[in-house]
């Protein structure tokens, strides 16, 4: 993989998920004016699944969630081309498949929280193990690049980017805070007794963005840190709207699946939207940082070895 795949830029306001992407301003020089085909497949992949999955037509019953994401990414990757000129999924392909990894390691990293937290539980899932492997792993391989692109969309179309304000700088021993802090966040959910951790998966959605921005930061990375000492606040809240809309999909398909998941939080269980508790949607906000940061350090791994 050469080096300028993931080379992280320094000007404010350019791509964090792919900086290699086309500017905006380059991009409308193009004279893309229609959506790309892989475009059009993704929506009918997400039409003809929500036919099937009404009709109870298996694979499409049981995964339908994992189907809906994957005709929304290649949605995603189309719009991405028609405003910036490149496709993530056809011209960067060995960092879409190695996203694909990152995304099913670090929600599997969650579900072994969730083996003591018990925040949720899933229902209707296949007897076949290597049938449940499989749709598990498509399921979770379609996390990252579903938050991140939609991040990306935004961006690419100039959501937030006049939101700024006076570059501030940072003190180191914030640095230091937020890093000590996100690793207490992280390791206190599981060292806890399980009677008190199932209260405490809050501390996980953000304690990874805590840690590992800090360390980012150090490694040269993209890092929101380095966007306040800009002045800037698009990324994060692109990432915030990203996690929301992310959210509402993910709970919207998920409600209507045959295989499914259910919440199993011990307060605040009413009102709910679909199977989500009303405030769980707020989660989705720090849970999309969180697969940012995870992925700019993965990308600084891959770095190294190039």
């Amino acid at each position: 993989m050469r080096e300028d795949l993931i080379t992280p830029i320094s000007e404010p306001g350019n791509t964090r998920f792919h900086p290699s992407y086309k500017s905006t301003e380059a991009s409308h020089r193009t004279g893309l004016a229609s959506l790309p085909r892989h475009g059009y497949f993704g929506l009918a992949i997400m039409l003809i699944g929500e036919m099937l999955m009404f009709a109870k037509i298996e694979p499409a019953y049981t995964w339908f969630t994992p189907v809906q994401w994957t005709g929304y990414i290649l949605f995603l990757d189309a719009l991405l081309m028609r405003r910036r000129g490149e496709s993530f999924i056809f011209h960067r392909t060995r960092e879409f498949l190695f996203m694909l990894i990152v995304s099913d390691v670090c929600w599997f990293l969650f579900e072994a929280y969730n083996l003591h937290l018990r925040n949720w539980e899933y229902h209707n899932m296949p007897e076949n193990l290597i049938l449940r492997v499989i749709g598990s792993c498509w399921a979770f391989a379609t996390i990252f690049p579903g938050i991140l692109m939609t991040s990306e969309v935004i961006d690419a179309w100039g959501g937030f980017q006049r939101v700024r304000f006076k570059p501030v700088t940072v003190p180191k021993w914030i640095h230091k805070l937020l890093l000590i802090t996100g690793a207490l966040f992280c390791f206190v959910p599981v060292l806890a007794p399980a009677e008190i951790a199932k209260y405490l998966f809050v501390f996980v959605w953000v304690g990874y963005v805590f840690l590992l921005d800090p360390i980012n930061y150090r490694l040269g990375m993209p890092s929101l840190l380095r966007d306040l000492e800009r002045g800037s606040l698009q990324k994060l809240l692109s990432l915030f709207l990203s996690g929301l809309i992310c959210g509402i999909l993910w709970e919207f398909w998920n409600y209507w699946a045959n295989a499914k998941w259910v919440y199993t939080v011990p307060y605040f269980n009413r009102p709910q939207i679909f199977e989500m508790p009303l405030y769980g949607f707020l989660g989705f906000l720090p849970f999309a940082v969180e697969c940012f940061v995870m992925w700019q350090l993965a990308l600084y791994f891959v770095k190294r070895k190039t």
